[in-house]
Protein backbone atom coordinates (compact mmCIF):
# COMPACT_ATOMS: atom_id res chain seq x y z
CA UNK A 1 0.00 0.00 0.00
CA UNK A 2 1.05 3.49 -0.88
CA UNK A 3 2.00 6.20 1.84
CA UNK A 4 -0.82 7.48 3.32
CA UNK A 5 0.50 11.07 2.37
CA UNK A 6 0.93 10.09 -1.35
CA UNK A 7 -3.55 9.25 -1.05
CA UNK A 8 -5.56 11.38 -2.78
CA UNK A 9 -8.04 11.73 -0.13
CA UNK A 10 -5.72 11.88 2.75
CA UNK A 11 -4.86 15.24 0.94
CA UNK A 12 -7.80 16.17 -0.11
CA UNK A 13 -9.47 15.45 3.68
CA UNK A 14 -6.87 17.10 5.05
CA UNK A 15 -7.10 20.16 3.25
CA UNK A 16 -10.72 19.88 4.70
CA UNK A 17 -8.95 20.05 7.93
CA UNK A 18 -6.83 22.71 7.27
CA UNK A 19 -10.62 24.90 6.01
CA UNK A 20 -12.60 23.73 8.74
CA UNK A 21 -10.37 25.82 11.70
CA UNK A 22 -10.04 28.69 8.78
CA UNK A 23 -13.93 28.73 8.90
CA UNK A 24 -14.10 28.11 12.52
CA UNK A 25 -11.87 30.63 13.61
CA UNK A 26 -14.57 33.46 13.61
CA UNK A 27 -17.51 31.73 15.04
CA UNK A 28 -18.46 33.28 18.49
CA UNK A 29 -16.32 32.57 21.59
CA UNK A 30 -19.00 31.22 23.54
CA UNK A 31 -18.70 28.37 21.09
CA UNK A 32 -15.18 27.59 21.35
CA UNK A 33 -15.48 24.40 23.29
CA UNK A 34 -19.01 23.27 21.94
CA UNK A 35 -19.34 23.20 17.57
CA UNK A 36 -15.38 24.62 17.20
CA UNK A 37 -14.04 21.67 18.83
CA UNK A 38 -16.57 19.79 17.53
CA UNK A 39 -16.04 20.45 13.99
CA UNK A 40 -12.34 20.49 14.18
CA UNK A 41 -12.60 17.23 16.05
CA UNK A 42 -14.66 15.50 13.19
CA UNK A 43 -12.63 17.38 10.24
CA UNK A 44 -9.36 15.57 11.76
CA UNK A 45 -10.39 12.24 12.50
CA UNK A 46 -11.07 12.34 8.39
CA UNK A 47 -6.95 12.24 7.50
CA UNK A 48 -6.14 10.75 11.04
CA UNK A 49 -8.21 7.17 10.46
CA UNK A 50 -6.79 7.15 7.15
CA UNK A 51 -3.78 7.27 8.38
CA UNK A 52 -3.55 5.22 11.68
CA UNK A 53 -5.16 2.56 8.95
CA UNK A 54 -2.86 2.57 6.24
CA UNK A 55 -0.42 1.12 9.11
CA UNK A 56 -2.29 -1.66 10.09
CA UNK A 57 -1.21 -5.26 9.07
CA UNK A 58 -4.44 -7.20 7.94
CA UNK A 59 -6.53 -5.29 5.03
CA UNK A 60 -9.82 -5.76 7.76
CA UNK A 61 -8.46 -3.24 9.63
CA UNK A 62 -7.39 -0.86 7.26
CA UNK A 63 -11.11 -0.95 5.62
CA UNK A 64 -12.43 -0.65 9.20
CA UNK A 65 -10.38 2.42 9.54
CA UNK A 66 -11.66 3.87 6.36
CA UNK A 67 -15.21 2.94 7.08
CA UNK A 68 -14.76 5.19 10.63
CA UNK A 69 -12.81 8.09 7.92
CA UNK A 70 -16.80 8.08 6.33
CA UNK A 71 -18.54 8.16 9.61
CA UNK A 72 -16.79 11.34 10.86
CA UNK A 73 -17.10 12.77 7.22
CA UNK A 74 -20.86 12.34 7.74
CA UNK A 75 -19.65 14.21 11.03
CA UNK A 76 -18.39 17.21 9.42
CA UNK A 77 -21.41 17.10 6.53
CA UNK A 78 -23.90 17.53 9.47
CA UNK A 79 -22.20 19.95 11.48
CA UNK A 80 -21.68 22.02 8.73
CA UNK A 81 -25.30 21.98 8.12
CA UNK A 82 -25.93 23.19 11.28
CA UNK A 83 -23.58 25.81 11.91
CA UNK A 84 -25.54 27.16 8.47
CA UNK A 85 -28.49 26.91 9.85
CA UNK A 86 -27.41 28.61 12.98
CA UNK A 87 -26.30 31.50 11.04
CA UNK A 88 -22.75 30.66 11.67
CA UNK A 89 -21.31 30.30 8.05
CA UNK A 90 -23.92 31.36 5.09
CA UNK A 91 -24.26 29.23 1.66
CA UNK A 92 -20.98 30.73 0.09
CA UNK A 93 -18.85 28.90 2.29
CA UNK A 94 -21.36 25.92 3.35
CA UNK A 95 -21.84 24.80 -0.44
CA UNK A 96 -18.34 24.33 -1.16
CA UNK A 97 -17.60 22.36 2.30
CA UNK A 98 -20.82 20.21 1.57
CA UNK A 99 -19.52 19.41 -1.98
CA UNK A 100 -16.15 18.72 -0.79
CA UNK A 101 -17.02 16.87 2.38
CA UNK A 102 -19.14 14.48 -0.42
CA UNK A 103 -16.69 13.81 -2.77
CA UNK A 104 -14.19 12.61 0.20
CA UNK A 105 -16.83 10.50 1.19
CA UNK A 106 -17.36 9.28 -1.76
CA UNK A 107 -13.14 8.64 -2.37
CA UNK A 108 -13.48 7.13 0.83
CA UNK A 109 -16.00 4.42 -0.02
CA UNK A 110 -14.21 3.25 -3.29
CA UNK A 111 -11.12 2.55 -1.22
CA UNK A 112 -12.66 0.98 1.26
CA UNK A 113 -14.48 -0.90 -1.21
CA UNK A 114 -11.01 -1.83 -2.79
CA UNK A 115 -9.20 -2.85 0.24
CA UNK A 116 -12.11 -5.23 0.97
CA UNK A 117 -11.82 -6.95 -1.78
CA UNK A 118 -8.09 -7.32 -1.75
CA UNK A 119 -8.31 -9.37 2.03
Amino acid sequence: MQRFTDLKVWQRSHALTLEMYRVTSSFPDHERFGLVSQLRRAASSVPTNIAEGSKRVRNQDYARFLNIAESSTAEVEYLVILVRDLGYIGPDVSVPLLREADEIARMLHALRTKVEQET
